[in-house]
């Protein structure tokens, strides 16, 4: 179909050179390529537009802010998901704290054991603070 106008040609040939450009664009190509990306713009879509409609349930905004749970879920969900998604679009990734979760695994575990049984209770008390001393008590005084 042939363009009529001057106006209607210019626009056409403006759209063809954005589409030209859009399709070279690495940011447009990481969207179109990765799923991931794709589902923390939508999940972060679906969380502000689900914010957005508690925010104007009849409250005034800073009392639904301060006082909805729901909203503030939704908005922390949203920001999460943009912060991924931020992250994705520059090739950032996310580094691993595998030292991090380990160590936290370690002490997790240590505690469970403690908890649990008592022998290792007595020994770690008596390795930080010395073995405890057998008392044994003798009156002095006779009962009458």
């Amino acid at each position: 179909m042939a363009t009529r106008t001057k106006a209607a040609r210019s626009t056409a040939v403006k759209a063809g050179k954005a589409a030209a450009e859009a399709r070279t664009n690495p940011y447009v190509q990481r969207l179109i390529e990765d799923p991931e990306l794709r589902d923390n713009l939508r999940d972060a879509i679906d969380s502000a537009r689900h914010a957005y409609k508690r925010m104007h349930n009849g409250k005034p905004p800073t009392k639904a802010l301060m006082e909805d749970k729901k909203l503030q879920r939704d908005l922390r969900d949203a920001t999460s998901s943009l912060r991924e998604a931020a992250d994705q679009i520059r090739g950032k990734r996310r580094k691993r704290h595998w030292g991090r979760r380990l160590l936290m695994l370690g002490v997790v575990a240590t505690a469970a054991i403690l908890i649990v049984s008592e022998d290792a209770r007595k020994s770690l008390l008596d390795k930080l603070f010395g073995a405890e001393e057998e008392f044994e008590y003798t009156s002095t005084t006779t009962p009458s």
